[in-house]
């Protein structure tokens, strides 16, 4: 059996893809334009230093608590209808966050936008692997869908500014409505539906300890990332866990698990995921110093600071279209290790730049980070859906989508704990004589806080704090780029090592795992899936 023997998609499976492009980059552009907008509605909310928090972090909290229920659900009630499901849901709480007159009314359609949103991804990803079976076909797609979230983080902080400044606040909410009304009305006359032929029912108590696990998990990793390892932050993370060690002996003992562990016996499948968690991992942790980067040591300006990450975003969607056709020819793990080579001399900018760098130093390591993670993202989330059975894919594709999530607190706590701790450990050495005690406490909390306690004192004493933290704060940088690039050669020998055995997507088939491999589980599937009458598109 070969590639060239899989059916090919054609224009109704290529309108299906754009359809679900849509909640993909609406995800990423919600991301920025909340950001930009929250200063003004928590002024007219009357919002807390607090609810500010939990307003910005309830989406993700959700998302991340879901994903995995969600994924396993597509599979047993069918894709496309959960994603329909989903998205009339996400419409509906998108005018409840637009209209929302209190602090707390927008938490809550905030969490309901989650529990929709984690939805979106696992099913989209789900859908895709079933309409594009050619491996050549699925690896374009699927670059194509990874590479609108680059397209609405770009798009997300330009239009989101327009419409700040011409409408109130809740318009960028609205944005979501008609985006969600498309899916619905083209979706469903597109899309194929397609759900396990012989799917077992869904186990309620894996989803509460699904959610025990991974909520406590996730708020743990935030809070160490704002404000250190506290007790309560720890505290959570070790309780989440615990209740993950019960979750994974539950999944062990059913006959039907929420989550199928064996899918992580595929070196393919673990190796992707892996690599996918340490990539965002470093993209979070880099976007977090950046961003101050830009601003406090450089005095670029927010919008200034955000048109500077444009020039990565938009690499990255070229890294991501451009790797499933070089797949054709060359080995997934030969292309992804180096394009994370190229995303290592990015980091290596991070390690070298200084206080007086300019902007444009940070803003080309970030543009080769970027682009050299395209081939990791494009072809490692096809790796971890194509390596699934079609039964199981929207299960795999949630697995995809929950290492990005943790991947970006876990960077944020773990390697951003590392840049601060160099930053803290700079300036404490550095503080200018003369400066009280207090104001010194101060200044060990961050750049921010070190140069509005600068700007209090003026004079010699405030200049030489203002530029000992600026320099403190490039030395975390600096550690920052170290950490990264030492991960970044891990995970390329890692890929070398799990996937060197997935061929070239237009290769013969000779064994092997992964997307072009076609084992014969798969094959029996895809004949029990052709005998089945909702797997065909309806109208």
């Amino acid at each position: 059996m070969t590639t060239d023997a899989a059916p090919k998609a054609g224009r109704r499976e290529w309108l299906g893809l754009a359809v679900l492009a849509l909640p993909a980059t609406l995800v990423s552009f919600d991301m920025f334009v909340l950001l930009l907008a929250l200063p003004q509605l928590s002024a007219d909310l009357g919002a807390s230093s607090t609810q500010q928090l939990w307003i910005m972090d309830m989406y993700g909290f959700m998302v991340g608590g879901f994903l995995v229920t969600m994924g396993t659900l597509g599979d047993r009630i069918g894709r496309r209808k959960l994603l329909l499901i989903g998205a009339a849901v996400f419409g509906a709480a998108s005018l409840l966050a637009a209209f929302s007159t209190s602090p707390e009314m927008l938490i809550a359609a905030r969490a309901l936008l989650g529990i929709s949103g984690a939805t979106l991804a696992p099913s989209t990803l789900a859908l895709i692997s079933n309409m594009f079976r050619d491996p050549k076909q699925m690896g374009m797609a699927i670059g194509i869908w990874a590479g609108c979230f680059s397209i609405g983080a770009i798009v997300g902080p330009i239009a989101g500014g327009a419409m700040l400044s011409t409408f109130w606040w809740g318009s960028v909410f609205l944005l979501g409505v008609p985006v969600m009304l498309v899916l619905l009305v083209v979706g469903g006359k597109v899309l194929p539906e397609y759900k396990a032929p012989q799917a077992g029912r869904l186990d309620l108590p894996s989803v509460a300890l699904s959610l025990a696990a991974v909520l406590p998990f996730i708020y743990g990793l935030k809070e160490i990332a704002r404000q250190g390892f506290s007790a309560l932050p720890v505290a959570a993370v070790v309780v989440g866990l615990a209740i993950g060690v019960l979750f994974v002996r539950r999944q062990h003992a059913l006959k039907d698990p929420l989550l199928d562990l064996s899918l992580f016996k595929n070196k393919s499948l673990s190796g992707a995921l892996v690599s996918l968690l340490v990539f965002s991992m470093l993209g979070g942790a880099s976007l977090l110093f950046l961003g101050q980067f830009f601003q406090l040591v450089t005095d670029l300006t927010p919008l200034q600071a955000g048109l500077a990450l444009v020039p990565g975003l938009v690499v990255s969607i070229a890294g991501m279209s451009f790797a499933p056709v070089l797949a054709r020819k060359i080995r997934p793990a030969y292309l992804i290790a180096s394009g994370l080579l190229v995303s290592l001399s990015g980091y290596l900018l991070f390690f070298l730049v200084g206080a007086d760098s300019g902007p444009a130093v940070l803003m080309t390591g970030f543009a080769l980070a970027s682009l050299g993670g395209g081939p990791l993202v494009a072809l490692g989330t096809g790796l971890v859906v194509g390596s699934a059975s079609p039964e199981k894919a929207g299960a795999a594709a949630s697995l995809s989508q929950t290492s990005n999530e943790f991947g970006a607190g876990l960077g944020i706590a773990i390697v951003g704990t590392v840049g601060t701790a160099v930053y803290r450990d700079q300036i404490s050495e550095n503080l200018p004589a003369g400066l009280p005690s207090a104001a010194a406490d101060t200044v060990r909390e961050g750049l921010a806080s070190a140069l509005t306690e600068a700007a209090a004192i003026s004079g010699p004493v405030g200049d030489s704090l203002a530029s000992a933290a600026r320099e403190a704060f490039v030395s975390g940088v600096n550690a920052v780029g170290a950490t990264a690039m030492v991960l970044m050669a891990l995970v390329a020998v890692t890929v070398l090592a799990l996937l060197r055995q997935v061929p070239a997507f237009g290769a013969a088939q000779g064994g092997g795992e992964g997307p072009a491999s076609a084992p014969a589980d798969q094959q029996e599937a895809e004949q029990r899936e052709a005998d089945s009458p909702v797997t065909t598109a309806t109208g």
